[in-house]
């Protein structure tokens, strides 16, 4: 009896540190909730960052500490939240708008509880190659060996895109490789790799590192008919420019480049507390500026425009935040 006694008291200790209602783990009733990024080389890792950083400037007032996880990419990170491994999560537009209406990866099987929370800066599909691939074009990757993006990265989903509507069969017509970015700029750099596929905003550190070694290297331009037809079919993609003269001076290319792309989400679950959404939106927005500062991809960002891209529904947080400061009706 005494043993039963012993072992129901150890369990009720435990369950008092255990996960508090829709959110994170709660200890000494400060909530710790989690975001999901993606490599630490990408937009995503230091986009979280600055999130965390700014809601923790109050975690005494909001009772919240946040962390940040490096994580594979969206798709990981949408099936993480709605597993509740993570309360939040950035989600390229487009695997927001897969997942929920049970599409691509969730063919068959929609996240109807995944939530919008707002939306980040656009995300250019972006392919660079070494000078001495002899690839200018989509067409001149036949043959070479391209990395495309580890499975379940948001890049892999929108490079196989582009190449099937460019009429290139990634499992035939190219050596695709699954690498992380954090490892395509050295591989290429070795001459491991011809060129490699990346969606994120600029500037960004795995381009800076490509484009400052000894080997040279390229923007690849993508456009023309097979941009003209993703766009035309798929809401989540937009025409878009590659900034190359002022963030790569190391390139080889005589000016900006045409490509594609995307926008970076912020999403949750529907089984994350209100309280805790709302308060990660209010300092955001009511900081926007500050926010605006962490990071050069954000300069294009307005309080209107971060609500673009969203095909989840807004999470009943951001949406009382958005209400409240007449963001929408």
């Amino acid at each position: 009896m005494k043993k039963l006694l012993s072992v129901l008291l150890v369990l009720a200790l435990a369950a008092g540190f255990g996960f508090a209602k829709g959110g994170g783990e709660s200890s000494g009733g400060r909530e710790f909730v989690t975001i999901g990024t993606g490599g630490v080389t990408g937009g995503y890792y230091p986009t979280g960052g600055a999130i965390s950083k700014m809601v923790n400037k109050k975690g005494d007032e909001y009772n919240l500490r946040v962390t940040v996880e490096s994580t594979g990419g969206s798709v990981y990170n949408v099936n993480a939240i709605i597993s509740g491994d993570l309360e939040f999560g950035i989600v390229q537009s487009d695997r927001q708008f897969q997942a929920y209406n049970g599409t691509a990866d969730w063919e068959g099987d929609p996240q109807k509880d995944l939530r919008a929370v707002f939306s980040i800066h656009p995300e250019s599909v972006s392919l660079l190659a070494s000078d001495d691939s002899g690839i200018q074009s989509l067409e001149d990757l036949k043959g070479k060996i391209v990395n495309i993006g580890n499975p379940g990265s948001g890049q892999r989903g929108n490079a196989t895109d582009i190449l099937m509507a460019a009429g290139i069969d990634p499992d035939s017509d190219i050596k695709a490789e699954g690498l992380k970015a954090a490892e395509a700029a050295g591989m290429l750099q070795d001459g491991r790799i011809d060129a490699y596929f990346y969606t994120v905003g600029h500037p960004n550190g795995s381009f800076k590192e490509a484009t400052s070694g000894t080997k040279g290297v390229h923007f690849v331009p993508i456009e023309g008919v097979p941009v003209e037809a993703l766009v035309s079919e798929f809401p989540y993609y937009a025409k878009s420019v590659i900034p190359v003269s002022a963030n790569y001076p190391g390139a080889s290319n005589d000016g900006d480049v045409n490509t594609f792309g995307v926008k970076a989400t912020f999403c949750t679950s529907a089984n994350v507390s209100d309280d805790v959404v709302y308060a990660i939106v209010k300092e955001v927005f009511d900081n926007l500026d500050e926010f605006k500062a962490l990071h050069p991809a954000y300069s294009v960002l307005t309080a209107e425009n971060m609500l673009d891209g969203l095909s989840a529904p807004l999470h009943p947080g951001a949406e009382k935040y958005f209400r409240e400061v007449g963001l929408i009706n």
